[in-house]
């Protein structure tokens, strides 16, 4: 069971301010990054900043996401990816390299991703909030916090 789990947390829009990504090789985590990331202007939503906590404080001398894209890329390049609720993840992913003339076909990933809450509704379970289904599974989960999140998402995805 190889994959990479990915869990965004966003400032505005499509806009990353957070990035957890956890590496999964023969069932095991063998790999995990985490960073917090500039979004363009450092710029928030006051909503987004009540979701995870996150201000422009704690940005402002952060990298942007051209300067970390690199460690993103190696970690999904050629990888099955899984995340929670794949669409929102998927689309900040698209949209941010678009932003930043990056081209998401270079990553040679699939159309759409594996998705832990398709996975979890099928089960029957709901809802299907990644707190919800971590909380039925027994797994533990500091929310919207991208690498907990990331890592919640991969130990559901293991469990499936």
């Amino acid at each position: 069971m190889n994959f990479t789990a990915i869990d965004f947390e966003t400032a505005t829009g499509h806009h990353p301010c957070s990035v957890g990504i956890v590496t999964v090789e023969n069932g095991v985590i063998v790999d995990e990054f985490v960073s917090l990331i500039k979004p363009p202007n450092n710029e928030y939503n006051p909503f987004t900043i009540r979701v995870h906590g996150i201000y422009p404080k704690d940005t402002v001398n952060a990298k942007s996401f051209f300067q970390i894209y690199p460690e993103i890329e190696k970690r999904l390049k050629n990888r099955v990816v899984v995340a929670h609720n794949e669409s929102f993840d998927r689309n900040v992913l698209m949209k941010t390299m678009l932003l930043h003339g990056l081209n998401y076909e270079d990553l040679n990933i699939a159309a759409k991703w594996e998705c832990t809450v398709k996975i979890y509704k099928a089960k029957g379970f709901k809802p299907t909030k990644l707190s919800d289904c971590c909380k039925e599974m027994n797994i533990q989960l500091n929310h919207h916090e991208a690498l907990s999140d990331a890592r919640a998402c991969a130990k559901l995805y293991m469990l499936r």
